[in-house]
């Protein structure tokens, strides 16, 4: 058998989770269950994938955050795998991106392609498995044995039976509530959004049906000239090479938090979540900071995080996303950032905000450090609370250790990092006219952002 490869589409953003999910730490970050679920995809990818043949589509500011998460599972990763789109394509561009890089080390590669913020059971990975000998004559889609009809997925309607699953009849798009009831009667799938296939059968029907996006890879054009498509508009509706593979495993896509309460565990009454309840029934509540109490409570979604609260009925959680819509129509950035913030040395916790000051508490992990850099519009008090400071200031470097402290004025170039073992936490006073991230030149990074 043919190496088998792996794409995992890591750059989806998942509105319909917020306040957990947000533009900058969205879904497939989160934690269910002990991992997040981009590093539950990553860990079926390496179950039939050397960790040199997993390729991950992100973006810029999901960079690190990837990264990271594959460290904190013991696997490397090099910058040849993590493909950084400049811009969302949907997920065509995105799959060809992945199927071209791998074409450059195996011609005939057998490639699985995941996203990264699916839940699936622990006998996936072998079913996914016995597929592969379709791969050489079909582009093989995954279903899933619908358990009601939802009107949240896609469907597929299964044709002639093959050896393993069907030949595809047709796609239909997400259905309202009597056509899912309908399509669920007549033994449609719902589409996962999982995908297997060669390299020869992907590229043939790639430029059978989109030559334009294959002519493009081929020469190396700007990705702005690509065109947004999905894989299944650009190529599955179109083509006769397709088939899909039923899955017996169980699978949730975490499309909003009813979809996470289904899997969660639950108490007596049908509440999920660390919650005291009386005359409560079918809740779903999680906490960051509050203790949560419910009186006469029924079927309601109950989210509480730093900086925001969520409260709505189960049966409307599809809304959350347009709630997020507004919320960004309106340029509220609380769908954008979380106060606690990741970066690839560490994190930040912003405290406190006013009029031109702001306190943050950084933490910064062992044998990482901060760009060297300088603030146009802002000084910095830095007091350090744990572990030991190695501060470069002016050209100058210092040790502080915790109670004591150091004042960076504006224009001054300075770094901040730490060569401990244990993680250094400092406390950050920001004072000046203009705050924003964006205030930063940077002259050296360990990171390439300069």
């Amino acid at each position: 058998m043919n190496r088998i490869y792996t794409i995992i589409l890591a750059g989806g953003v998942g509105t319909r989770l917020w306040p957990l999910s947000r533009t900058y730490y969205p879904k497939q970050f989160l934690q269910v269950n002990g991992h997040s679920l981009f590093q539950n995809t990553y860990l079926r990818a390496v179950e039939n994938s050397r960790p040199s043949d997993i390729y991950i589509v992100t973006n810029e500011l999901h960079h690190f955050l990837v990264r990271n998460q594959v460290a904190e599972l013991g696997y490397p990763v090099s910058d040849e795998q993590i493909l950084l789109e400049p811009s969302g394509k949907n997920t065509l561009p995105a799959i060809a991106w992945g199927v071209f890089e791998i074409a450059k080390k195996s011609s005939d590669a057998v490639i699985m392609v995941f996203p990264s913020d699916h839940l699936l059971g622990s006998s996936a990975g072998k079913e996914l498995l016995a597929a592969v000998p379709l791969s050489d004559q079909y582009l093989v889609t995954f279903g899933i044995v619908p358990d009601s009809p939802h009107t949240g997925y896609g469907y597929i309607a299964p044709g002639s039976p093959l050896k393993t699953g069907f030949q595809v009849q047709e796609f239909k798009e997400k259905p309202d509530e009597e056509t899912a009831r309908q399509y669920v009667r007549e033994g449609y799938f719902w589409n996962s959004g999982m995908f297997l296939f060669s390299v020869p059968v992907f590229m043939n029907e790639l430029q059978n049906y989109q030559p334009d996006i294959a002519r493009l890879f081929k020469n190396g054009a700007p990705w702005e000239e690509l065109p947004s498509v999905s894989i299944d508009y650009g190529i599955l509706e179109h083509s006769g090479r397709v088939a899909v593979v039923p899955l017996s495993s169980s699978w949730s896509d975490l499309g909003n938090f009813n979809a996470w309460y289904e899997i969660s565990g639950k108490d007596s009454c049908s509440n999920s979540g660390n919650c005291a309840a009386i005359d409560s029934y079918g809740n779903f509540v999680t906490s960051e900071d509050r203790f949560t109490a419910l009186i006469g409570i029924r079927d309601t979604i109950v989210v509480e995080t730093s900086d925001a609260l969520l409260v709505c009925q189960r049966d409307m959680a599809e809304k959350v996303g347009d709630l997020v819509k507004d919320l960004k129509k309106q340029g509220n950035p609380i769908t954008e950032i979380h106060r606690l913030v990741y970066r690839p040395w560490g994190s930040y916790l912003g405290l406190e905000t006013g009029p031109g000051f702001q306190i943050k508490r950084l933490t910064v992990e062992p044998g990482k450090r901060l760009s060297l850099q300088r603030h146009h519009h802002r000084s910095e008090h830095w007091v350090v609370v744990h572990g030991t400071a190695d501060v470069e200031l002016d050209g100058k470097h210092h040790f502080i250790r915790p109670g004591e402290s150091t004042f960076v004025p504006a224009g001054v170039m300075h770094r901040l990092g730490n060569s401990g073992k244990i993680p250094l936490e400092v406390i950050e006073v920001q004072i000046g006219e203009y705050l924003e991230e964006d205030d930063i030149e940077r002259t050296e990074d360990d990171y390439k952002r300069v």
